[in-house]
């Protein structure tokens, strides 16, 4: 027993440092490129081929397919893409993932890459900057070069763990066996991919067989066939409780991967069968691994890329979305997007403008119902008022959920922090508006009216207090900060009408030209549209202190 805990011990201390470093390395790469990450991603429209090229992209900086897809299901959850856009993106992810292989076996190919020098090296000096460093980029460079030293701490410690067994007999017929047996050579690749939910750790976990001579070339194939479809158990995971089209996405992710493993496990049968059997029992090599994993993917690709709409039309059919349905209820919110804090902002951002969208029309509608003494205009200020209210609920806490989550900079982080104020002042604006309705409904129940000069006074504040608001949303929306100083101007030309309405306002009552009660409820009527302006003006002036670059 002695002798296996020396084996099995290290080896899954080694696994767990590969993994760590690995998910530091692409926490660093995505703190520094999230922004970018968004802008890539929306450069994918219905071209394919730039599709490929920015899931290769986006996978090579996060260094995991899984995650990527993961986002992948979370945007068309949200809205943000549809299913046949997907497609381009899983291929180049399947791509993306190679990238750790290579980083892998750079231990043979690039000698100085030892890891018993180099590894150390790299966490003293990445620990270093990320530690005591004030710059935010260099506190993310440590972050990237500690990952990347970690990483190769943990192939260093597995490969030395299993260095015993490359004289056991029985571990070199078990992988032999896999070679033989191609069945078992895939769902042991599928199981173990499954169970540690990363492609790339399982491919480095072969590989540190692989570097003291364990795996042959046959088991070697058919393993990274099964790591291929074993990475699609975490997209699969990602899609329970999102809707069709999203499911769609999972689907599409698992027919592609499926078919390449079975087509060219096929083709590997014959090859190692009939071609060049002596080839499948000799021992495959750290950079080979990573040369046959990529030379996979890219054929794959190859393969299935002008098939790709007959992928889509069969997973949507899987997932039961119909032909000519809406694809997605346009609801940003998606925690699958919190994998990317940047996208995650960017889609918080676009449910804001959604809610703005509502608080303006409702602020419009009460307003009218006031002028028009109109009953259902306030009901429909009273149904959409709901809608705000959840909105609010509903971003406040997936803002939360974006400042816990740890690959958020701190530059995102500011600006989440920044709109749990913005997102407040925008459901205030709602209150507001509901209160409006409220005196349109007591004035009507009363059967009270303006006098035509209030009336002309409350339709001139009315007007401006929604060109006020409508002007910092836009701002907001715009990330226009000449915009907010507008708006910022508004709210001032806002509060002197208000005085002089209030002057006016006496006047007429002293003169007796107007209702006390219709009086009130007029006093009542310019307080809150001054109110929606303060509220305007919040807005702005997050606007012109924001630095961060979040086009909706």
């Amino acid at each position: 027993m002695s002798g296996i805990e020396t084996i099995i011990f290290p080896f899954i201390g080694g696994l767990g440092l590969f993994i760590f470093g690995m998910h530091t390395m692409a926490q660093g790469l995505q703190k520094s490129a999230g922004n970018k990450m968004r802008k890539w991603l929306e450069k994918v429209t219905n071209n394919r081929l730039m599709g490929v090229f920015i899931g290769f992209l986006v996978t090579a900086v996060i260094q995991s397919s899984s995650a990527t897809t993961v986002m992948i299901v979370g945007f068309v959850n949200a809205g943000i893409m549809n299913v046949g856009q997907t497609i381009g993106l899983i291929m180049g992810a399947n791509i993306g993932t190679t990238v750790t292989a290579w980083i892998v076996s750079s231990v043979e190919w690039a000698r100085f890459l030892n890891p018993s020098m180099l590894a150390p090296l790299a966490v003293g000096l990445g620990a270093a900057l990320a530690m005591f460093s004030t710059n935010e980029k260099y506190r993310r460079t440590g972050e990237i070069i500690v990952g990347f030293g970690v990483l190769f701490m943990g192939m260093s410690i597995m490969s030395d763990a299993v260095k015993p067994l490359s004289a056991s007999e029985t571990f070199r017929n078990m992988f032999a066996q896999m070679g033989y047996n191609p069945v078992i050579g895939i769902l042991t690749g599928a199981a173990v991919t499954a169970i540690i939910q990363s492609s790339s750790a399982s491919v480095g976990i072969l590989q540190s067989l692989a570097a003291v001579g364990l795996v042959p070339w046959g088991a070697a194939v058919y393993i990274i066939m099964g790591q291929n479809i074993g990475t699609c158990v975490t997209a699969i995971l990602s899609a329970i409780g999102a809707n069709k089209s999203a499911k769609s996405a999972a689907y599409t992710h698992l027919m592609f991967n499926v078919i390449n493993s079975v087509v060219f496990s096929v083709i590997a049968i014959i090859f190692f069968k009939f071609i060049n059997p002596a080839l499948s029992v000799q021992p495959i090599e750290m950079t080979e691994i990573g040369m046959v994993h990529t030379a996979f993917n890219i054929a794959g690709t190859a393969l299935l890329f002008p098939f790709g709409d007959i992928l889509v039309r069969m997973a949507t059919r899987m997932a039961g979305v119909k032909e000519g349905a809406s694809a997605t209820a346009f609801i940003h919110l998606d925690d699958r997007m919190l994998e990317n804090p940047s996208m995650a902002l960017h889609s918080c951002l676009k449910e804001i403008e959604r809610m703005g969208a509502m608080a303006s029309e409702n602020l419009q509608l009460s307003c009218e119902s006031v002028l028009e003494l109109d009953i259902d205009k306030v009901r429909k200020v009273t149904v959409q008022e709901e809608t705000i209210d959840l909105l609010q609920q509903g971003i406040t806490r997936f803002l939360a959920k974006i400042c816990a989550t740890p690959a958020t900079n701190k530059l995102e982080n500011e600006t989440a922090t920044s709109l749990f104020h913005t997102v407040n002042d925008i459901e205030r604006v709602g209150d507001h508006a509901v209160n409006l309705a409220e005196v349109t409904e007591s004035l009507i129940s009363g059967g009270m009216e303006f006098s035509k000069s209030a009336l002309r006074e409350v339709g001139e504040m009315s007007a401006l207090a929604q060109t006020c608001f409508n002007h910092s949303l836009e701002a907001l929306n715009l990330r226009d900060k000449q915009l907010a100083e507008i708006a910022i101007d508004e709210e001032d030309a806002t509060d002197t009408l208000r005085d002089d309405l209030r002057a006016n306002h006496m006047d007429r009552l002293s003169c007796d030209e107007c209702n006390p009660m219709s009086g009130v409820a007029f006093l009542d009527v310019i307080t809150n549209l001054e109110r929606v302006t303060d509220h305007a003006k919040n807005i702005a002036q997050t606007v012109q202190k924001s630095t961060y670059q979040y086009e909706i």
